[in-house]
């Protein structure tokens, strides 16, 4: 409220309410619009058009072999997910492993491993291009030889 405005309360000219009630407007319009508010840097608000496109790609980096829920729940959603298997024990990695490989064959998807137990699963609507362009040549680096 500006220092007139304030004043003009004081002597009763104007309604002492009438910020409350722009700022009152301006919440609601954002509200409507959809538009989402976060304070915590960690959380991630993920736009409609990126899910309604399929753009959306899940990263897992689970603990036990407890997390592997949140990895079918994501694949059968239709995203395809990146679990990063870095930081289990190799016997629980393994049955994560098992798990990724038995859910991708039961949803038509496929698992592939990009690293060292790091591995992609996706839906069967998704297609996986390489990097590499065809017909490039391998022997030397760009025209040298």
């Amino acid at each position: 409220m500006g220092s007139v405005r304030k004043a003009s309360a004081w002597l009763g000219l104007v309604d002492d309410n009438d910020d409350e009630r722009y700022y009152d407007d301006d919440y609601a319009e954002g509200q409507e619009s959809g538009e989402a508010w976060v304070t915590d840097p960690r959380v991630k608000v993920a736009s409609e058009t990126a899910e309604e496109k399929g753009r959306r790609i899940g990263t897992v980096t689970p603990d036990s072999f407890r997390d592997a829920r949140g990895i079918g729940e994501l694949f059968r959603d239709g995203v395809p997910v990146i679990i990063n298997l870095t930081s289990m024990e190799p016997a629980d990695a393994k049955r994560v492993v098992d798990f990724a490989a038995g859910l991708t064959f039961g949803l038509r998807g496929t698992i592939e491993r990009v690293a060292t137990r790091v591995f992609l699963l996706t839906p069967a609507n998704t297609e996986i291009v390489s990097g590499e362009a065809a017909g490039r040549q391998t022997d030397g680096f760009f025209n040298q030889s």
